[in-house]
């Protein structure tokens, strides 16, 4: 039956290309990167000889949780390379501007999930394991690595309950998926119940790779000198917002917020920089672009955060963040970076993607939960206001962060059976 609805899947994919590649080019309209090194999603990759461990990253968010993981990766194994695989241009920038000092870490694209490229790739990656971030389960892959003998292990694996229902209407397709995982590292006890019912066998929880967040280099002399550019005024951080959110929070933002206040507003996807600086002339909010690298005047209602790379630098430099994907329904960005920079943290209503950190961090005193966008703004103008209570959140955030660390050396404990060396 698995093998029908394989085929059946196979044959989807290869009907759709078409349309796929009319995607494509549609999405590379406004990011060219799409199209770059574009064999590489055909399974065009050069052979090496190096032993290799193959480590997926679909996005940003996937590939700034690896960190802590190469990094571990790279001193566990010094005769190996890390081939890390995006699927999207931000991630693949992401994942350049973290490792693209190590000499032994590679990129690439992932390929399409159509059999022969799936065989193709594994063939001339020839990796020792393979590692998949968070929950990129493709059914041809993980079939051509369980017959070429590559070990897979799904690492801070989470699942939510909409997810796993998803996952359910495939029926044996993606239960024979999961089940060939040799070990899946759960965030939490619910996502390894969700991940055990999706067809998981060796599912262990190892908590969340997010939690042991590395502050980069140079960070405090990067947000040090934003501080400057915004002339120390008490600063609310919209991080990673999506689209629909940000005029949502600059509505609010223009009702609520008194003249002294500067929004950083830094939207989660590069090519939307130019429609949320409309947004905000829409509103008549008078509005400056980091990438001017200048300081801004005390006309500047909203300061955009128009680079890459540097998130840590303005969580460094925020008095309260609204994070988002939270204010609708996309499930919510990573909170945990807020926590460990030590700025208090506004959340919306919705957080699945984050279920468990979330209640966590607001149980911890380092994070509330806010009913929508206007409720968001007035709290956090609120916490703003209150020195003390922002220091105590910030603490608070610190230490949930601390507390919660260890998952990177358990995950590299159930990798280390599956490494032939």
């Amino acid at each position: 039956m698995a093998a029908l609805s394989r085929f059946a899947y196979s044959l989807l994919w290869a009907l759709g290309m078409p349309l796929v590649l009319g995607r494509l080019l549609w999405r590379a309209r406004r990011q060219p990167e799409y199209l770059h090194q574009l064999g590489e999603r055909f399974a065009r990759i050069e052979p090496t000889r190096q032993p290799t461990i193959w480590l997926h990253a679909v996005s940003v968010g996937e590939t700034r949780a690896a960190e802590p993981l190469v990094k571990a990766l790279l001193a566990a194994y010094p005769e190996h390379r890390i081939l890390l695989t995006h699927m999207t241009p931000t991630g693949r920038a992401t994942g350049k501007s973290l490792f693209g000092k190590f000499e032994r870490v590679q990129q690439s694209w992932l390929p399409y999930d159509l059999p022969w490229l799936a065989r193709r790739f594994l063939r001339r990656v020839q990796p020792e394991a393979g590692i998949i971030m968070e929950t990129e389960v493709w059914p041809n892959l993980m079939h051509a690595a369980q017959r070429l003998g590559v070990p897979m292990l799904l690492a801070n694996a989470r699942l939510s309950a909409r997810s796993a229902r998803g996952y359910a209407r495939l029926g044996g397709l993606s239960r024979e998926a999961f089940a060939g995982f040799a070990q899946i590292a759960a965030q939490s006890e619910a996502d390894a119940q969700r991940l055990r019912a999706a067809g998981g066998r060796a599912v262990q929880v190892c908590g969340n790779i997010k939690y042991e967040v590395e502050i980069p280099a140079g960070t405090a002399e990067t947000a040090a000198r934003f501080r400057s550019w915004c002339v120390q005024r008490p600063v609310l951080l919209a991080a990673s917002t999506r689209d629909g959110e940000e005029a949502l929070l600059l509505d609010a933002f223009s009702q609520l917020a008194p003249p002294g206040v500067l929004l950083v507003l830094v939207p989660r996807h590069p090519q939307r920089f130019d429609e949320v600086a409309t947004l905000a002339a829409q509103r008549g909010l008078v509005l400056a672009r980091r990438s001017s690298a200048q300081p801004i005047g005390e006309q500047v209602r909203v300061w955009l955060g128009d680079s890459m790379g540097e998130m840590a630098a303005y969580y460094a430099m925020a008095d309260v963040a609204l994070i988002g994907g939270s204010w609708l329904p996309f499930g919510s960005q990573n909170l945990i970076e807020a926590c460990a920079a030590g700025v208090p943290v506004m959340i919306g209503p919705s957080s699945f993607n984050f279920a468990e950190a979330a209640e966590l961090a607001i149980a911890a005193g380092a994070a509330r939960r806010c009913s929508d966008p206007l409720d968001g703004m007035r709290v956090a103008l609120s916490v703003l206001a209150q020195a003390t209570l922002r220091a105590q959140m910030g603490a608070a955030g610190r230490e949930f962060c601390a507390r919660h660390s260890g998952a990177t050396a358990r995950v590299l404990a159930l990798l280390r059976p599956l490494m032939r060396g």
